[in-house]
């Protein structure tokens, strides 16, 4: 969605609600959606990128699915799925182009306490990482929370947008078939 404020010419972009279920173990977190995806109001819209073909790889499903049931991939093995960003000034959808000062975390905090069962966090791309570290990390290790959220481990894997092109996507796939493994 595109809000412009009153009095303002900056518009800023915000994330979808996360796709998850109280059972959720593993979160996958992108940065912000971006054109094409805000357009069509489904995460990881765009055609280029590879997103749904790994998820389909990984999972043995038809990539052509209908959006639906592609989130229904993830949801019956226990993947949540969201963006770090609630909101932020984005001109196209680079992840480089965020205006990190008008950027705003989504809450993760509340997140966690309704999905208490999410041991991993999967960032699609470094910028999700990078934003996570900046913008999330500081509020959840605070006095009082850093031991409640101190059992969720962090991994980055490589960028599933169009514009990561130097991995092939047998690569990628070698790196985020990662998010099958169990935790104990």
């Amino acid at each position: 969605m595109r809000k412009t404020p009153k009095g303002s010419r900056q518009r800023h972009d915000e994330c979808f609600p996360p796709i998850a279920k109280p059972d959720a173990e593993l979160l996958i977190l992108g940065s912000l959606p971006g054109r094409k995806s805000l357009e069509m109001q489904q995460y990881y819209a765009h055609p280029q990128n590879a997103f749904w073909k790994l998820i389909a790889k990984i999972y043995d499903a038809d990539p052509s699915l209908p959006h639906l049931e592609r989130v229904a991939i993830l949801t019956v093995n226990r993947i949540a799925l969201w963006d770090v960003l609630a909101a932020a000034e984005r001109p196209g959808s680079l992840d480089s182009s965020i205006v990190h000062a008008s950027a705003r975390a989504n809450d993760f905090a509340a997140f966690y306490r309704t999905h208490p069962l999410i041991r991993r966090v999967y960032f699609n791309g470094r910028k999700a990482e990078e934003l996570y570290g900046r913008f999330v990390l500081p509020g959840l290790s605070a006095p009082g929370l850093s031991d409640e959220f101190a059992a969720i481990r962090y991994a980055a894997m490589p960028s599933t947008s169009p514009a990561h092109a130097g991995m092939t996507f047998a690569k990628k796939l070698a790196r985020w078939k990662k998010i099958r493994e169990k935790t104990s």
